[in-house]
């Protein structure tokens, strides 16, 4: 582990002869949900694809926002160390010490035991501030009031439901007080599990990014709808893997309910209902896919020959007729 912690280490210093990045002026939240664990940040700002650069999570770690001046690397780097054992404040601490450029940065780190840490450079434009909360840190720079960042800590801790729709009652409160001076422009949200698997495509819950819109936020939270809708066919089609055809078909009608015009919905759940021998439930949403675009029944006749619609042939007659 020292030698771990002496890499990262060694990498910090070279933040000391870095110049100030992209100015990524912008409000953000770092979080982590006490009843799941789960790590998330949120943030938006005008600047375009502010999520490429300032959101940063690892499973079973942590947490980071980078911004204002951002310095990109405090993300990594902080993930890094946190990941070595140190505490967010400690990760913080270890590579503000090592910026010489720290006056202009604004950085929140939250480590998998909930502890924040969080950081505003004398040199940030007003208004900028931070305030830590239980488990999670608000920040922002450059806004119309300094009313933001209460607001969008006020925001998280009355906010109900899963931790995305927590992060984004902070965004929406966050604009709501004013938001950046400047205007809108991206968002983004990333959201990883508490305890790493050792895969990280399946640690990742929620990663989305809004890069260039004039409505940021209302856009986010249109795509976090549709991720959901999809996390519904996904669980669908594990079911069905399984053989749990009553809970499959929960999940399909949950995802079609959330979005109805989908016909890539549609077409799939068709599929699987057929493939289970229930053919007849099956046959109108096969034709509400032809319906939508004839090319779903060219694609549906393709299937049988990879194994992918496996109903009987006086079945199969009927699904492509």
């Amino acid at each position: 582990m020292r030698r771990a912690i002496a890499g990262v280490a060694l990498a910090a210093a070279a933040l000391g002869t870095a110049a100030a990045g992209a100015p990524v002026h912008t409000y953000s939240i770092v979080a982590r949900d006490p009843a799941t664990g789960d790590l998330g940040v949120a943030v938006q700002s005008h600047w375009f694809s502010v999520g490429s650069i300032v959101t940063w999570a690892e499973a079973g770690v942590g947490a980071v926002a980078t911004q204002s001046f951002v310095d990109p690397s405090y993300g990594p780097l902080g993930l890094a160390l946190m990941r070595a054992g140190k505490t967010a404040k400690e990760a913080l601490d270890a590579l503000l010490a090592a910026d010489s450029g720290r006056d202009v940065r604004q950085v929140a780190m939250v480590d998998a035991r909930g502890t924040v840490a969080s950081h505003t450079g004398a040199k940030c434009i007003p208004a900028a501030g931070h305030q830590a909360g239980e488990q999670f840190s608000v920040q922002a720079n450059l806004m119309e009031h300094p009313t933001v960042w209460p607001s969008m800590a006020n925001a998280y801790r009355a906010a109900s439901g899963d931790l995305a729709d927590r992060l984004l009652a902070a965004l929406d409160a966050a604009e709501s007080a004013g938001g950046d001076i400047r205007g809108k422009q991206s968002a983004a949200i990333l959201i990883v599990r508490g305890t790493s698997t050792g895969r990280p495509w399946a640690d990742r819950i929620v990663d989305l990014r809004v890069e260039d819109h004039p409505q940021p936020l209302a856009e986010l939270r249109r795509l976090l709808g549709v991720h959901r809708a999809y996390e519904h066919m996904n669980q669908g089609d594990l079911a069905i893997e399984r053989g749990e055809e009553r809970l499959a078909l929960e999940h399909y009608a949950a995802a079609q309910a959330m979005m109805p015009e989908n016909t890539e919905m549609k077409f799939w759940t068709a599929v699987s209902l057929a493939n289970v021998g229930r053919v007849e439930e099956a046959l109108p949403m096969f034709r509400a896919a032809y319906a939508d675009d004839p090319r779903w029944r060219e694609l549906a006749g393709r299937l049988p020959g990879v194994g992918l619609l496996t109903a009987p042939e006086p079945a199969l007659r009927r699904i492509l007729d």
